[in-house]
């Protein structure tokens, strides 16, 4: 089963895409900074714009991260498909 998580990580946390056959894709990140979070959506090119630092709340980075629906490019990855609600443990 597919399934799309937050995983708890060294400085913040990153949005998990994992496949069923056991393959994991890192779809975006947080990490928390001096001046707030810093966020990213993984894209196949350079696009700038994916990406923003000093978000003042972790939750907010999170939504700025989702908000690109990074899944979408990746095979396996679905639209419709929840993100869990719980962070997972590194």
């Amino acid at each position: 089963m597919v399934k799309i998580y937050w995983q708890e990580s060294r400085n913040g946390q990153k949005l998990i895409l994992d496949i069923e056959n056991g393959e994991t894709i890192t779809l975006g990140a947080v990490r928390k900074t001096k001046n707030g979070f810093d966020a990213f959506a993984t894209t196949l090119g350079y696009d700038p714009g994916r990406a923003v630092k000093g978000i003042p709340e972790l939750q907010d980075a999170k939504i700025f991260v989702e908000s690109f629906e990074p899944w979408d490019l990746f095979q396996g990855g679905d639209e419709a498909l929840p993100i869990e609600t719980d962070v997972r443990a590194m």
